[in-house]
């Protein structure tokens, strides 16, 4: 294994040991398989590649100061993963199973878990795909759930700071009553462009609003949006955003801290009326906003003129961070440890 620089390290891929892998075939689940391979043998009929039929997960295994390994919440992503399922028509992983091959390669990989000093973590990417061959418009008949991991450094380069956010209205991320609540990769793809013209306007991301009307906040990019005021915590909610894990469990922090919570839909011109605004996810955690620009009406909604996050997301970050690494008491069980 070579040296590596934990400090340093992007949000990108490194080959590590193993993945896991299990197949689906005549109606059920076979045995958990270890491989090695970095590579997935498919047919290039395999519905996956012509129909979109699959299904992924992002989340974390962290080293802490006492020197256990945890993950964080990973039922949900089991439960998520399971709702994509029936959306798309694929046979749901039983979170038993989805647990069992959690703990199994986050135990093989080990060695690749960063140190707790370096900030960095151990990415776990759970995938569902469809196999079969077949050229018609079905669900396939065989499916390949794997996990594979590797270490991590933050989403974002600048790590817990401010960042700068554009709105567009000549891309949507997803439609209503499409796959925007799903966990798939077509929803990715279909940010691409709006993603590609956001850095090239000199932001870190883009914001969306709601595709049927544009009178109301979406997602920021990849991730869910939540904005602060009189001692409130507001989220969008929306049958085309996805349910984030990381959002729900600050939600819950935040009435932890003597907040009230509101998810319900939040029009453009609220934005005004936030103290702070902020990106929530598994890659991130948090991304404090530091403005959103409207480059159709030239105007500029500023939640940090410092630059500096805000106290409220700071304090909720500092608590989820907190509680993912074992340091602070885990009083709602959503840690796991994997490794004593």
């Amino acid at each position: 294994m070579e040296k590596i620089d934990w400090k340093n390290l992007s949000f990108g891929y490194i080959k590590t040991d193993y993945n896991v892998r299990c197949y689906y075939r005549n109606g059920k689940w076979g045995e958990i398989e270890v491989c090695s391979e970095e590579t997935i043998p498919m047919h290039m009929a395999a519905v996956c590649l012509h129909y979109g039929q699959e299904a992924f997960e992002g989340m974390k295994a962290y080293r802490c100061p006492d020197g256990k390994v945890r993950v964080f919440r990973t039922e949900e992503n089991a439960a998520r993963m399971q709702s994509t399922a029936r959306g798309l028509v694929m046979p749901e992983v039983p979170t038993e199973m989805f647990n069992a091959m959690i703990d199994r390669v986050v135990r093989l990989n080990e060695r690749w878990i960063p140190p707790y000093e370096s900030g960095a973590t151990l990415y776990l990417r759970p995938l569902l795909i469809g196999t079969s061959a077949q050229v018609g418009v079905h669900p396939s008949e065989e499916y390949l759930f794997m996990i594979f991991v590797t270490p991590v450094g933050p989403y974002f380069k600048g790590g817990f700071a401010t960042n700068p956010y554009v709105i567009t209205r000549d891309y949507d991320r997803s439609a209503p009553l499409g796959t925007g609540c799903y966990k798939v990769g077509g929803n990715y793809a279909a940010s691409l462009r709006a993603n590609k013209w956001a850095h090239e306007q000199g932001y870190s991301c883009e914001f969306y609003l709601d595709a049927k009307e544009k009178k109301y906040i979406d997602e920021c990019g990849a991730a869910n949006f939540f904005g602060i005021k009189d001692n409130t915590y507001v989220t969008p909610k929306s049958t085309s955003i996805l349910p984030s894990v990381t959002n729900k469990s600050l939600m819950q922090l935040a009435e932890d801290l003597g907040m009230k919570v509101e998810r319900r839909q939040i029009p453009l011109e609220e934005l005004e009326t936030f103290e702070e605004a902020g990106a929530c996810g598994t890659a991130a955690v948090i991304s404090p906003i530091q403005r959103i620009d409207d480059p159709e009406t030239g105007k500029s909604y500023v939640f940090s003129k410092d630059g500096k996050p805000g106290p409220v997301s700071t304090k909720l970050f500092n608590k989820l961070i907190a509680i993912q690494y074992g340091i602070e008491p885990d009083t709602h069980g959503w840690t796991r440890v994997v490794i004593e």
